[in-house]
């Protein structure tokens, strides 16, 4: 067998030019969701402290598990710069329903004590909306990567709930569309208000879709995979989306950007990120931080 290849917590980058927000982030709320780099775990407290020494200092956690949920707004409320998203994941949408075939990608799901019947869940999470946490309904929408078709209904019933919970107290929806930009988008334009703010989190498509994003006034959020050498089609897109419509997000733990591609992920390592966004418009590192940061605020408020 190879040798194990060492996978460190990334070196904190030097300092932005100026603060940044990480509008879509999965903060650890119990002890053992905290990822392990060689092993050496890195305590909540010093990610948001190497985050707000980088200059990210605000940042959305996505709480879309229904443990989750208070949780993560007491977390909210222990941490400056903290808010949060609620929602039902489109693939807890499904076993919340039921459904727990194998998935396309080979996983098996497994139905738990907390799958309450769904219409149950979606109550949960708009009986929290009104929390001055809150700041999005998020992340909702589909997945064709991870759940089989007899699931996908009860995620197109999900995401229409979610979109309509989103319009009644006037917050910003963030979308999860993998394998699905279609009926993502097919869904969008069926449901949502010309007025309604939309963020496809970890935007994922490409040019085309990005023209479709600019028609409707739609948000694009970008992580680490824009810095992967395969992606040129995210790069395109980035390209000719208007620069207001763009955000930057970790979607930590996950999606690293490069140097540190496979590497544990949070908040602090998406300077590298906005750097490598700043260089794709051709634009002063403190511009793109400017550009970012209105961007945001136009979507979220501030706080």
């Amino acid at each position: 067998m190879g040798k194990h290849k060492p996978r460190p917590w990334p070196d904190p980058p030097n300092p932005l030019a100026l603060p940044v927000i990480d509008n879509h982030t999965h903060l650890p709320v119990h002890e053992g969701e905290i990822p392990r780099a060689d092993g050496v775990k890195m305590p909540l407290e010093e990610q948001l402290e190497r985050a707000r020494q980088v200059g990210v200092t605000r940042m959305i956690s996505s709480a879309c598990e229904l443990p989750a949920f208070d949780p993560m707004l007491e977390l909210a409320r222990a941490h400056e710069g903290v808010r949060v998203a609620l929602a039902i994941h489109p693939n807890e949408a499904a076993l919340h329903a039921g459904f727990a075939e194998p998935s396309p990608d080979g996983l098996l799901p497994q139905v738990r004590e907390y799958h309450v019947p769904l219409d149950e869940a979606l109550s949960a999470v708009e009986e929290r909306l009104s929390d001055p946490m809150v700041v999005a309904v998020g992340e909702s929408g589909l997945d064709y990567f991870r759940t089989a078709d007899p699931g996908r209904e009860a995620q197109k019933e999900s995401f229409r709930a979610h979109i309509e919970m989103a319009a009644r107290h006037d917050l910003p929806l963030q979308i999860h569309d993998r394998d699905a930009h279609e009926d993502s988008i097919a869904l969008l334009r069926e449901c949502v208000r010309s007025d309604q703010r939309i963020v496809f989190h970890c935007f994922s498509g490409d040019a085309q879709m990005a023209d479709i994003l600019a028609e409707n006034g739609w948000y694009a959020s970008f992580a680490g995979p824009i810095s992967y050498p395969a992606n040129d089609n995210l790069r395109r897109a980035f390209a000719v989306l208007p620069p207001e419509l763009v955000l930057v997000e970790t979607d930590a733990p996950y999606l690293t950007p490069l140097p540190w591609r496979g590497c544990p992920n949070a908040s602090y390592v998406m300077a590298y990120t906005v750097r490598f966004m700043a260089e794709l418009w051709g634009i002063s590192e403190q511009l793109a931080c400017e550009r970012l940061t209105e961007n945001t605020e136009r979507v979220y408020g501030s706080w």
